[in-house]
């Protein structure tokens, strides 16, 4: 059911793609070519494929807070939460990385079997 609700209103938690190293998207997804990746709106392939990196993202950055706010202020987090958001970091890009693997060997299926 989770995945549902993210599939269906991506979050959007990136300010600025210049901040994350990401230039704007180039091709055309039905968004302008100097348009930002935040700025895809639409339920389409590529809205839940941003959204789902924007969600990663999110997380690698709540592991670099919390673990910035464990080492100047000890006594304010709870080392349990730093596992787990570290836990929780892993495994997305854990995933990340199988989903761009399964559709890198998609492509080149696909591609090959023309």
């Amino acid at each position: 059911m989770e995945a549902m609700r993210i599939m269906s209103a991506p979050e959007m938690l990136r300010t600025d793609p210049a901040h994350a190293g990401i230039s704007p998207l180039t091709t055309n997804f039905g968004v302008k070519h100097d348009a930002p990746l935040s700025s895809i709106k639409e339920n389409t392939f590529a809205s839940y494929l941003v959204g789902a990196v924007d969600k990663m993202n999110g997380q690698q950055l709540e592991v670099g807070r919390v673990t910035e706010q464990l080492v100047t202020d000890p006594d304010s987090v709870d080392i349990h939460d730093v596992t787990t958001a570290m836990a929780k970091a892993q495994m997305s890009l854990s995933l990340a990385h199988t989903v761009i693997d399964r559709l890198v060997s998609g492509w080149n299926e696909l591609s090959t079997s023309r």
